[in-house]
Formats: C-alpha cells, structure tokens, sequence
C-alpha cells in the first residue's frame, strides 16, 4: 500500500504549557526532524485511537530528555497542574 496523504486545513493557537514538558517536546521533535506541531498530531491522534504514538526507542529518549530538562511529571499529574504563581497585570509607568 502506498503512502497516502490527508488535506488539511491549520491554525495558529496559543496555548499554555508546563514549560519543561514543552523543552522535551520541542528536543523530541528536533531529533525525529518534526515540527511542534507535527508531533503533537501524531501523539493526539494516536491517543484518539487508544494507540501509543512512540516505540520503546523513542520511549528512551524521551526519558532521557525528561531527566536533562528535569521533568518529574507522569501522567498521574495531567489533571494535577497549578500555575506556580499568579501573573497579575502591572500597571504600566507613566512617561510624564
């Protein structure tokens, strides 16, 4: 069977991340030569189908990535994530 390609319509979104989970993505994807994005559709829509999106190779390197970048997080904390602190606007300073 051939490789078969999808039309896609993307977007750009701004979404918020544990920043050293976004460290691990962005290494992880840098190494199989994938975009972000790439990556995250390969691991959502493997997670849709009830899939693992990696082998036991790519499960290493990302362990060994969560460890460089000091990631501690399972997923046993996914529904356990609080901001660390509180970003408030500052008032900005007046030039006069």
């Amino acid at each position: 069977m051939g490789d078969q390609f999808y039309g896609v319509d993307r977007v750009q979104t701004g979404v918020r991340i544990e920043k050293r989970l976004l460290k691990v993505l962005k290494a992880f994807a840098e190494y199989n030569d994938l975009t972000l994005g790439d990556l995250l559709e390969g691991i959502v829509l493997h997670a849709f189908d009830g899939k693992c999106p990696f082998s036991q190779e790519s499960l290493g390197r990302i362990r060994e990535l969560k460890k460089f970048y000091g990631l501690e997080l399972d997923s046993g904390a996914s529904h356990l994530l609080k901001e660390a602190t509180v970003r408030s606007a500052r008032p900005r300073k007046s030039h006069a």
